[in-house]
């Protein structure tokens, strides 16, 4: 079969650029380089592969847990069904941590990543600030198999450790971030997303907080003298997580950014020993 009879494939059972997306992935070349060798012929392993997921996404399956894989802050890491498909959203929250993180620490930081997933959050942290240590901690055994994939794919010397978020933790952090289950258990959310990714990593509880609750319960037994708290959030929930933070430690400076659609996505508070009453 020919990359143009294969992509006639693909398309007679899925959008055709999912089709080209899959293809060109086995392939190993731009998506827009298939009209440059649509006459060549698609090797046997690769055509089998190609329409094993072309069936995945045919039966609703996400194009990335068809995939395996997904491009996260520029860089390639693997996923399956397991854990959750990193969004946007998640970038975001790292672009936002990098400027606070510029400001508040010159030397090595000790990090800690919450509902760690396929490890993403982490892994990106690493590569672009100093550290001490990465520890990527997930209750789900499941995931760490994941993560610790994903440990090995980039040369990391992260730490995996199967805890309930904090639950099983000895250290004080500098920073303290995670993008926890934020959806109610009766939320409507797209079938997609509820027929494929893991519920243990998408619902947190009647309100969608009951992760932010376990996180920030006795949060200050986890925080150096100085240290930065990150959380993605739902776009309803600020208020109610900055009630939570501040019950818990007074004395922080908490701010609320928005998402590229305007919803308000991340909440930063930085923890200062010293401005403690």
């Amino acid at each position: 079969m020919t990359i143009d009879e294969a992509i006639s494939y693909g398309k007679s059972k899925i959008h055709s650029d999912y089709a080209k997306i899959l293809l060109s992935d086995l392939l190993n070349i731009n998506s827009l380089e298939l009209l440059l060798h649509l006459n060549e012929t698609v090797p046997e392993d690769i055509l089998d592969k190609y329409k094993k997921e072309v069936e995945a996404v045919y039966n609703n399956k996400p194009i990335q847990y068809a995939m395996g894989h997904i491009n996260f802050y520029g860089e390639e890491y693997l996923i399956d069904e397991n854990v959750l498909i990193p969004r946007f959203e998640t970038e975001e929250l790292i672009e936002k941590v990098l400027v606070k993180l510029k400001e508040e620490f010159t030397e090595p930081i000790d990090v800690i990543d919450l509902g760690c997933g396929s490890g993403v959050i982490g892994l990106t942290l690493e590569k672009k600030v100093k550290t001490n240590s990465i520890d990527l901690i997930d209750i789900s055994e499941k995931a760490l198999e994941v993560t610790k994939k994903n440990i090995t794919k980039h040369n990391s010397k992260a730490n995996t450790i199967k805890s309930n978020m904090l639950e099983s933790i000895t250290k004080k952090y500098d920073l303290i971030i995670s993008n926890p289950p934020y959806i109610k258990d009766n939320e409507e959310i797209e079938d997609i997303v509820k027929d494929n990714e893991p519920h243990i990593a998408l619902y947190a509880g009647e309100d969608g907080l009951d992760s932010y609750k376990l996180i920030i319960k006795d949060l200050k037994n986890y925080l150096k003298d100085k240290s930065i708290i990150a959380f993605e959030i739902g776009s309803t929930q600020a208020n109610q997580i900055k009630e939570l933070l501040l019950k818990e430690i007074p004395s922080l400076e908490i701010e609320v950014y928005k998402d590229l659609n305007n919803l308000d996505r991340i909440i930063i508070a930085k923890y200062d020993v010293h401005n403690e009453k």
